[in-house]
């Protein structure tokens, strides 16, 4: 196959070597989005960087990688869409080499942009090959292959950058990129090409397009990163960020809808599905990020699980997500994007109504059951809402729409670690002020477990004065174990509920019957 078939005359051989080969290029650079997050602590070690530093580490991959995603669409025309996915694997690929062996902070920090840079353009190249890789009828299908790069990545991230981290070092966890990438690279060569209908050149180049886009996305990530450690708006420097980053969103805007060949095509936002899918993908961004983030997080600081248990404590939610996108994706083509959206919001609400029930004896077995709900809903959600954002997008308006999509889901992811922060700070000392009123030297009930604590310690031959202070810290530890345990609870509340809040708009949801006559118009 030298040249360009149309999706109608490709063999079911050729299709399904096509839908693996763009499968590589979105799951390897959504995985690096999170496979770096329980490697940290080995990281600081190793460049000699405090906590607050070492979060830059991803900070710097999320910049590059989501101001690239916004500029595909640009790119593609620019230099045609075949040739930006093989240079965006190429880029991807030196990036990952580099950070492996990277000997200082300021290098890690230069190679992840590089590294980023190189990822952003692959996932929504990706989908777009794939929605025109697949005839309508079989759209669904198609997505449920994206979907398992794109939802799979995020869910396996933390269980193999663990274990990858514990056998190998984190070096690795940027290595094992490599051959993927090699493979990826020869087979998109061989088989992916243009087609003939795809925008080619630019009137002109965007540079206050790109200045905006730029200015807009990295004020974004750094607020959205920062704003916790910072005290949000108590902070002059997260007050100045936030008015330079309305400034250049609003700039962005006014500018995109009036340049004649611009850097970021608002314009297909016109298209109500596109509209309606990105903004429900927002919130499914939110959960599967957020939900991504705070789960390593409490085993390793509640249940003290080490990196490689921690990340398998995610394991159930993504071997349930790689069995059921092909499902979802059958399901889709027999009864469309409604009951299966509503059947995803119902199993993704009951796994965080179990996720609330946890406390401090929970242990893997205790999330076995509400992961695998997890990873039931997802793809219930994210193969109709994939499939229906691009259905009425004319073909040279694919990759633009596809950016957007994608974009809507990397912002949601963001907000998502953003939100879980401030929430796990905010609410640890909201139930500290409730339960602290309780635990003083005039309640009965915390006097006489004192005294069973100082009478413990004493009994192992500590001085009667150590082991009254002794007992203070221990109520002290006790105290902010419960009062944390409690803020994960909430945060799995707050989580649920904004699924909650999406059912009103699946009902704008087209139907099957609408897509296919939409396709066949086309």
């Amino acid at each position: 196959m030298n040249a360009y078939q149309d999706p109608e005359s490709l063999s079911p051989g050729e299709r399904w070597t096509i839908a693996v080969t763009v499968m590589f290029g979105a799951f390897m650079a959504v995985m690096d989005t999170s496979v770096v997050n329980v490697s940290m602590a080995h990281m600081m070690g190793s460049f000699g960087a405090d906590l607050s530093s070492i979060t830059w580490v991803a900070t710097s991959y999320s910049i590059a990688e989501i101001i690239m995603v916004t500029m595909s669409g640009w790119w593609s025309s620019l230099i045609g869409r075949k040739t930006l996915y093989l240079a965006s694997f190429a880029i991807f690929t030196i990036g990952s080499i580099l950070c492996g062996t990277a000997t200082t902070f300021e290098q890690m920090i230069c190679y992840r942009i590089l590294q980023g840079i190189g990822g952003g353009a692959l996932i929504p190249v990706s989908q777009a090959i794939l929605r025109e890789t697949f005839p309508p009828q079989q759209q669904g299908m198609a997505m449920a292959i994206y979907g398992m790069g794109v939802v799979l990545a995020p869910a396996l991230g933390p269980t193999l950058g663990g274990w990858l981290t514990d056998v190998y070092g984190w070096p690795w966890v940027f290595f094992i990129n490599v051959p993927v990438c090699i493979l990826a690279m020869m087979l998109t060569s061989r088989f992916v090409h243009d087609p003939p209908y795809l925008r080619r050149g630019v009137q002109s180049i965007d540079w206050l397009g790109i200045i905006f886009l730029t200015v807009c996305l990295t004020g974004m990530q750094i607020i959205l990163e920062r704003g916790q450690e910072e005290n949000w708006f108590e902070s002059n420097q997260i007050i100045v960020g936030t008015i330079i980053t309305v400034a250049s969103f609003v700039g962005l805007i006014v500018w995109e809808l009036r340049h004649p060949a611009p850097v970021v095509n608002l314009r297909v936002l016109k298209d109500r599905n596109l509209t309606l899918g990105s903004t429900m993908g927002l919130i499914f961004g939110i959960s599967l990020f957020g939900t991504t983030f705070i789960l390593p997080q409490f085993t390793q600081q509640l249940l003290g699980y080490p990196a490689f248990e921690s990340g398998m404590a995610l394991a159930p939610r993504a071997v349930t997500l790689l069995l059921m996108m092909p499902i979802a994706g059958w399901l889709y083509q027999r009864i469309g994007a409604k009951p299966l959206v509503l059947g995803g919001i119902f199993f993704i609400v009951w796994s965080y109504y179990d996720l609330m029930q946890l406390n401090l004896n929970a242990g893997i077995a205790d999330l076995i059951l509400p992961l695998l709900i997890m990873g039931v809903g997802m793809p219930f959600m994210f193969v109709p809402l994939s499939t229906v954002s691009l259905s009425s997008i004319s073909r040279s308006d694919v990759t633009d729409a596809s950016s957007i999509y994608t974009l809507s889901r990397r912002v949601g992811g963001n907000i998502g670690y953003a939100l879980v922060a401030t929430l796990l700070d905010s609410r640890i000392q909201v139930h500290r002020v409730y339960m602290g009123e309780h635990i003083n030297s005039f309640n009965a009930a915390t006097e006489a477990f004192r005294n069973t604590l100082i009478n413990a310690l004493r009994s192992l031959g500590i001085d009667p004065l150590d082991a009254s202070h002794l007992s203070i810290g221990m109520l002290e530890n006790i105290l902010r174990r419960q009062t944390t345990m409690l803020a994960y609870n909430d945060i799995s509340f707050i989580c649920g509920a904004m699924f909650l809040v999406l059912i009103p708009l699946v009902f704008f949801l087209p139907s099957r019957k609408k897509i296919l006559a939409i396709a066949a118009r086309k």
